[in-house]
């Protein structure tokens, strides 16, 4: 019989145990930090000390399994699913020592939950499914809760089990179980978990601002309780970024993502990240990025064991070498044989989307390989589409469709689905919250969009009026958009207080010969920061119909509307004008964009006030030669279409940078440049609302040439605010008929919306007067650059002028190149005076350019 322990002994017992549950404690909480090697430092301590005094008593051996449970999962995180079983199989062998016994169930539970989760991520879901349905039966045998921790956990595991299988409805009723059971026993790190997972739900539903406020919520709580859980999270923003068209947005949110995790060595995070990245560098057009990241990560999950995930980036590398082959119009025999094979072995792991797509790339491959034949059979074998299946898939499916159609020669049945493809998408689209949102989904529809068009154009008819509609259809949706009222955000609010700061810091440090380095990379963390909080993440507003070719005409009267539009390489132009529609046929689209670019260049560089006389006349040459070509390939050609009427112009791409009023044939007519004729008709149906005007100066303007004297006496009743803060500037506009705001802005290219005016206390960003109630009528922005925008897929023309438009301004006078203070002054003088004295802006502006077209690059944006 073995002796008894002595008292010192028993001391020494005690003291250990003690021990290993504090090492056991900051174990755990180093795993949700995601700090994988420190939770396993820790672990490995606990079981010396288990191991350094003799045999186990009841207490020792319930730590026991508890450490080696922890220990199996950090190590299977971190590294290898088989070590991670391994310690699961120890901590099962130690049940038996423990006597039958509610506290035995709870261990049985334990290991059960455990083994699910490793099951889980390793890829097999199913089972991983079955243990939990085990351990919650063990735990919830009697009615009282013996550890709420692990039941709660349980639902929370078997919830994101049922997201991989697309079981969206069994996911939510179980991370609701958890978030109750959390609430009831005051478990806030599962509960945020749970409330994490229930915006994945939202994600693949398809709201995406639903599910971009979870994620805003969380992030909140994450980053005062558990920090390590952010990289996590934010990696489920940039799917939902991703989802909305955003690839620029996904892949900044992943940058930051990508070292997080790799620091905290989460294996099977970081490899979904780079399957994630390798999805948005492919939508950004980055192919051969997209095939190194997707290829890593099959490398990750086949080094794992996770063979359901492995198949998933072996599709990611599949799409790269499939868009390759497309762009280069040739198609190797074995790829379309590989991308069968891998959507039979996806069918076989139960990844019913991930199937459709492998197909959906064969499809289009024995498509452009001229087998129509082959294609059909492919698609009758594509699983029946769900609620839950991508957009992108779906807009795909109706592409292959397209496609098939148009093989077989039937173009009805082509235009048909790419109709129903965008009714589908439109609808998508009326779900989605602010600027970005809205107008990034149009990228999924851009291939079924050229297609339509290409269609239309290469038709033994080319039909105008179709075409007019398709065009119509394609582009600028961002612009059919009534606004909703604001919705005040608190903490938004704070953090664009905190990033105009830091803008006027670094302004000030410009100024002062010093390098704004530090604010720099602060402004750029806080503008991440500003995204993930979803400010684009409310609804944006009310969808209006496309409008009507009837509608158009009847509203231009005596005047055309030219829409640009690119089919291939050929660019043409459809004019509207007296009830008819037109179609025009120019020029190389790509040789004419160089000529744009070059005309941009130009002006920019004759811009200053006190260049060189020498240098202007050799910039100015090159300018009018500029002009001269853009005008001879752009205009001239549509002479006998429109004649000396006013044009309102729709551009595309690069065309929204082209200074109509600098160009030769359009001097001194009245243009008008609009996203699209929807966009155009909505602002000039819009009432005459009266209303104040409001006269604001940014500072750092030069005061002999600032044109304050002036305006001041055409609006002696005017709102004067100099120098111009933000917060007086956004009150003044809510509901005044003109403004006119003289300050320098900027236009940034990478983030359209935090192009900026700088007004005394800071910049004034495009963003903020997205959401004014009454937005001002007229709106003259007398700064660089402002009516430039970055355009995205469906000639989405986003900027601080684009801002304003979509907010509901109805015109919008700015420059789209640099422009000098003297130039800038003398033309806003003569605009105003003309405007003062009752001229539309469109025909005030075209009289003010024609005087020194070169000079002065401003456009009339809106109604006009």
């Amino acid at each position: 019989m073995a002796s008894l322990p002595s008292e010192s002994g028993q001391a020494r017992h005690a003291e250990v145990l003690g021990q290993v549950v504090a090492l056991h404690q900051l174990a755990r909480e180093a795993g949700w930090a995601y700090r994988f090697d420190r939770a396993i430092t820790l672990l490995r301590d606990a079981r010396r000390l288990l191991d350094s005094i003799g045999p186990d008593s009841p207490q020792a051996v319930v730590l026991r399994i508890r450490v080696l449970v922890s220990f199996g999962y950090a190590q299977a995180e971190s590294g290898s699913h088989t070590d991670g079983f391994g310690r699961l199989d120890e901590a099962a062998a130690h049940l038996a020592e423990v006597p039958v016994s509610p506290r035995r169930a709870e261990l049985e539970g334990l290991v059960l939950c455990y083994r699910g989760l490793l099951l889980h991520r390793a890829g097999r879901t199913l089972d991983g499914i079955e243990l939990f349905d085990t351990a919650i039966e063990r735990l919830t045998e009697t009615d009282e809760v013996g550890d709420p921790d692990l039941l709660a956990a349980l639902y929370l595991n078997r919830g994101y089990a049922y997201i991989e299988l697309a079981q969206v409805v069994r996911a939510g009723e179980d991370f609701e179980q958890c978030i109750d059971l959390c609430f009831e026993h005051g478990i806030d790190l599962l509960a945020d978990k749970a409330r994490h997972n229930l915006g994945y739900v939202q994600y693949m539903m398809g709201d995406l601002p639903g599910a971009l406020r979870h994620y805003a919520e969380v992030e909140r709580s994450y980053q005062v309780s558990t920090p390590g859980l952010l990289p996590a999270l934010r990696l489920d923003q940039a799917r939902a970024l991703l989802a909305a068209g955003l690839a620029v947005d996904a892949a900044r949110h992943l940058d930051d993502v990508i070292p997080r995790l790799r620091a905290q060595r989460a294996g099977q995070d970081l490899a979904e990240a780079e399957v994630t990245s390798a999805a948005a560098a492919l939508l950004d057009g980055r192919v051969a990025e997209a095939r190194r990241l997707a290829r890593s990560a099959m490398r990750r999950f086949t080094r794992r064991g996770n063979t359901r995930w492995a198949a998933v980036a072996a599709l990611a590398a599949l799409r790269t070498e499939t868009a390759l082959a497309l762009s280069a119009r040739r198609i190797p025999s074995r790829l379309p044989e590989r991308a069968v094979k891998l959507a039979e072995t996806l069918r076989a792991l139960l990844l019913e989307d991930e199937t459709g797509l492998a197909l959906m790339l064969a499809v289009r491959m024995e498509l452009r390989r001229g087998d129509p034949a082959a294609a059909e059979l492919l698609l009758d074998q594509l699983p029946r589409q769900r609620a839950t299946t991508p957009l992108d898939h779906r807009m795909l499916l109706r592409l292959c469709r397209a496609e098939l159609a148009v093989a077989r020669g039937d173009r009805r049945r082509a235009l048909t689905e790419a109709r129903g493809g965008f009714v589908e998408l439109g609808r998508a689209r009326d779900r989605m919250g602010g600027l970005e949102l809205v107008c990034g989904t149009a990228i999924h529809g851009q291939q079924l969009g050229d297609l339509a068009v290409r269609l239309v154009l290469d038709g033994p008819r080319r039909d105008a009026r179709r075409l007019f509609g398709w065009l119509e259809r394609t582009r600028a949706q961002v612009y059919r958009y009534e606004p909703l009222p604001a919705i005040d955000d608190p903490v938004l609010s704070e953090q664009v207080s905190s990033l105009r700061s830091l803008r006027r810091a670094a302004q000030q440090a410009r100024l002062a010969g010093r390098s704004p380095r530090q604010e720099e990379k602060q402004i750029a963390a806080l503008e991440r920061e500003i995204l993930r909080q979803g400010w684009y993440a409310s609804p944006w507003g009310r969808p209006r119909p496309v409008a009507s070719l009837h509608g158009v005409s009847a509203a231009l009267g005596s005047r055309a509307l030219v829409t640009f539009a690119v089919s291939g390489d050929e660019l043409v132009a459809l004019v509207v004008s007296e009830g008819r529609v037109r179609l025009a046929h120019l020029s190389s689209a790509t040789e004419t964009f160089e000529w744009v670019k070059r005309l941009h260049a130009d002006l920019d560089t004759i811009a200053p006030d006190d260049l060189p006389p020498p240098v202007s006349a050799v910039v100015g040459a090159s300018a009018r030669r500029s002009a001269d070509t853009v005008d001879a390939r752009l205009v001239e050609p549509l002479r006998s279409l429109v004649g000396d009427r006013e044009l309102v112009i729709v551009p595309t791409g690069p065309l929204y940078a082209v200074p109509w009023g600098s160009l030769p044939s359009l001097r001194g007519r009245a243009v008008v440049v609009a996203p699209s004729a929807t966009a155009w008709l909505t602002a000039v149906s819009a009432p005459d609302e009266p209303g104040h005007v409001v006269l604001a100066r940014g500072p750092r303007l030069r005061d002999t040439i600032a044109e304050d004297a002036a305006l001041t006496k055409l609006y002696p009743s005017a709102t004067r605010l100099s120098p111009a803060s933000v917060g007086d500037v956004l009150s003044a506009l809510d509901g005044a008929s003109m403004a006119h705001l003289a300050a320098h802005g900027e236009h940034e290219p990478t983030n359209a919306m935090f192009s900026r005016l700088e007004l005394a206390d800071g910049p004034l960003f495009a963003h903020e007067l997205a959401r004014l109630s009454h937005p001002p009528r007229h709106v003259v922005l007398a700064a660089c650059e402002l009516a430039m925008a970055h355009i995205r897929p469906g000639d989405e023309a986003l900027g601080f002028a684009g801002g304003l438009l979509a907010s509901g301004v109805r015109t919008v006078v700015a420059a789209n190149s640099r422009v000098g203070d003297g130039a800038a002054a003398a033309t806003m003088v003569e605009y105003h005076r003309r405007v003062a004295a009752g001229e539309r802006p469109a025909v005030a502006l075209a009289a003010a350019v024609a005087e020194d077209p070169l000079h002065r690059p401003f456009i009339c944006l809106g109604a006009g």
